[in-house]
C-alpha cells in the first residue's frame, strides 16, 4: 500500500509542477524569478511548458534509469544516487538555457544575464523534482530500493 501511495504522491506533484507551469496567475516559474520584460517574453512564446517538460522528464528518466536502468548491487549506495542527482540536476538547466536563448534569439531578443539567473533557479525545481521521483518509483527496483535512505 505504502508503495502505491508514494507513487501517486509522485504523479500528483509532477503534475500540480506541470499545471503551475501553464497557469497565468500562478506561474511556478515567475513565482521563484521574476523580471518584467525577460518574462513576458518566455510566457508569450510559451517557454514555460517546455521548460516544465525539460525537467519533469530529466528527473523522471535519471530516477528510472537509476532505480530500473542501473538497478546494480554494486551501484546502489548513496553516493551514487547523490551523483545521478548531480548529472540530472546540472543537464536539465543547461538544456532548458540552450532552449530559452534559441527562441529569445529567433525573435531578436536578448536576455542573456536575465536567462542565467532564471536558470539557476532551475537547479532546485530539477533536484525536488528528482527526489520526489526517486521516492516514487524506488519501491519497486530489486537491487537499489533502499537507496538514498533504507526504508
Amino acid at each position: 500500500m505504502k508503495r502505491i501511495v508514494f507513487l501517486v504522491m509522485g504523479i500528483v506533484i509532477t503534475l500540480a509542477f506541470l499545471m503551475m507551469s501553464y497557469s497565468q496567475n500562478a506561474n511556478i516559474f515567475e513565482l521563484l524569478y521574476f523580471s518584467q520584460g525577460f518574462n513576458d517574453q518566455l510566457y508569450n512564446l510559451s517557454c514555460y511548458p517546455m521548460v516544465a517538460v525539460i525537467i519533469v522528464s530529466l528527473a523522471w528518466g535519471g530516477a528510472l534509469v537509476y532505480y530500473y536502468g542501473i538497478n546494480s548491487v554494486k551501484f546502489d549506495r548513496w553516493y551514487h544516487w547523490l551523483g545521478v542527482l548531480a548529472v540530472v540536476t546540472c543537464v536539465a538547466p543547461v538544456l532548458c538555457y540552450m532552449l530559452i536563448s534559441v527562441l529569445l534569439k529567433d525573435n531578436g531578443l536578448d536576455y542573456g544575464g536575465e536567462a542565467a539567473q532564471f536558470v539557476m533557479q532551475l537547479f532546485a525545481m530539477t533536484a525536488v523534482l528528482y527526489v520526489v521521483a526517486s521516492y516514487s518509483v524506488r519501491w519497486w527496483s530489486s537491487n537499489c530500493r533502499h537507496t538514498p535512505f533504507p526504508q
